[in-house]
């Protein structure tokens, strides 16, 4: 299977007419510039630059409603992108939008231009935890949405975001268990973060709003991607990317954010998997892993290997390519 690359080109909160509780889009709008035509077309050169040839390559059109532009707008965007496809340089195209932006003439147009996947921010797929946020649409706007992408040929993503107001455990899991049944191809995973200058920040400081702990929205996580994985919805994202912006404590007030938030969950992954390990006091314990896995295994900061010597005399861990991805053997001696 060709590995795909991503030409990611950020079109920061275009065309968003809601204001979510958990978004600072006029803050952010005051402070980035949206690419010109000729911007994007460095963009995407300098990618392609380190790209091999024969990579499956896309453009995908991030940070805002892309099909809630005018059609004008949209086909600006989406006529550079089909240049690159008429050149044979790029193979398709993707885009995110609302549930609600999502019409037939709309999916049609989009379909000219070589747009291949449609990313829906669902965010959650329970209809309180929707208004509480703000988010402007229902769970029935999602499942016409979907519906409709689907059966028009694209590849569709839901989007989701744990620990909302009004979330809970339940409510996010049966979230997972609904972007199953709708048939997405993909999705993201974003624990909600408190960022300055929005409703939730106000509710957070009114304490009328209790972001998850980092421990709970690992667990959460934790227990999503392994229902994910089980009905194989390809995870494009866990975690918010550790941009500068939420580095700085003054734009960030709160929540679970952690620069290495994924390896945080794989780490919580492997230590329920190691549990079924006979625990042998003053034993050497040898545990064979696949390579890909080793590193999050051992763990963050070597944690796993770290609560294993609590019992354990010695632990080491083997690679072996022949064990298959969250499995794994081990001697005690």
């Amino acid at each position: 299977m060709k590995t795909h690359y991503v030409i990611p080109v950020f079109i920061p909160e275009k065309a968003c007419p809601f204001r979510c509780v958990y978004c600072n889009q006029y803050h952010i709008a005051n402070t980035v510039e949206i690419s010109s035509a000729d911007k994007i077309h460095q963009i995407i050169e300098m990618y392609l630059e380190s790209m091999p040839t024969s990579a499956w390559k896309r453009i995908a059109f991030f940070g805002g409603s892309f099909t809630g532009m005018s059609i004008e707008e949209q086909n600006e965007y989406l006529s550079i992108g089909k240049q690159y496809i008429n050149k044979g340089k790029i193979n398709e195209l993707q885009i995110s939008t609302h549930p609600t932006y999502t019409t037939q003439p709309i999916l049609d147009n989009l379909k000219n231009f070589g747009v291949r996947i449609i990313e829906l921010g669902a965010q959650s797929l329970d209809n309180e935890v929707l208004k509480q946020a703000g988010r402007g649409h229902t769970v029935e706007d999602v499942e016409r949405a979907s519906d409709l992408i689907l059966k028009n040929g694209f590849q569709l993503g839901l989007q989701m975001m744990i620990g909302l107001p009004g979330d809970t455990y339940e409510k996010s899991m049966k979230t997972a268990q609904k972007i199953v049944d709708l048939g997405a191809n993909y999705t993201r995973i974003y624990p909600t973060l408190v960022i300055k200058d929005t409703h939730l920040e106000k509710l957070y400081q009114q304490k009328k709003y209790t972001p998850l702990s980092i421990e709970k929205a690992v667990k959460w996580t934790k227990d999503i991607v392994k229902l994910f994985e089980k009905h194989n919805v390809a995870i494009l994202r866990i975690g918010l990317h550790p941009s500068e912006g939420l580095i700085n404590k003054e734009v960030l007030i709160a929540g679970p954010f952690h620069v290495s938030f994924r390896e945080l969950v794989d780490t919580a992954r492997w230590k329920e998997i190691f549990n079924q390990i006979k625990q042998v006091n003053n034993a050497t314990l040898s545990i064979s892993i696949n390579s890909k896995q080793y590193n999050t295994a051992i763990g963050y900061k070597k944690g796993n290997k770290n609560d294993l010597l609590k019992v354990f005399k010695k632990v080491e861990f083997l690679k072996d390519d022949t064990i298959s991805d969250w499995d794994f053997e081990y001697k005690i001696q």
